[in-house]
């Protein structure tokens, strides 16, 4: 394979990791660990086990739907474009509105732990990049 080549298919694996949101950013992983249907129409809930390292960041993104999300285990600083940064601790939870620009910095020294709902649009990447 050609340098070219092989860099495209790189190049593409990385693409295809972000937009499924499995593994978004510097230390964050994603598992889907259910999906159903909902009451509105051309939407679905994904329930995610989300885990956040020691020092790891989401990166700034959006969902295509709101996401709320309970902390099991450590802490994070969420960051909401238009509101101030706020703590959330274990056995707190957050709500993020479809499209809202965040980001979650772990600025503890243990990994953060959390279940993630998002109530999304089917067929649409659960996170997307944001500048």
């Amino acid at each position: 394979m050609t340098s070219f080549k092989q860099n495209t298919v790189i190049a593409l694996g990385v693409f295809l990791a972000l937009a499924s949101g499995l593994v978004y950013a510097q230390g964050l992983t994603r598992v889907m660990v259910g999906k159903a249907n909902v009451s509105v129409p051309g939407r679905e809930a994904v329930v995610a086990r989300v885990d956040v390292a020691a020092g790891g960041k989401s990166g700034r993104h959006t969902h295509p739907g709101d996401e709320i999300s309970y902390i099991l285990e450590g802490e994070l600083t969420l960051l909401v474009d238009g509101q101030p940064p706020r703590q959330v601790k274990a056995g707190e939870s957050f709500v993020v509105p479809a499209g809202i620009v965040h980001d979650a910095h772990n600025n503890g020294s243990v990994a953060t732990k959390l279940v993630g709902v998002y109530v999304v649009e089917k067929g649409v990447p659960l996170a997307s990049p944001a500048p």
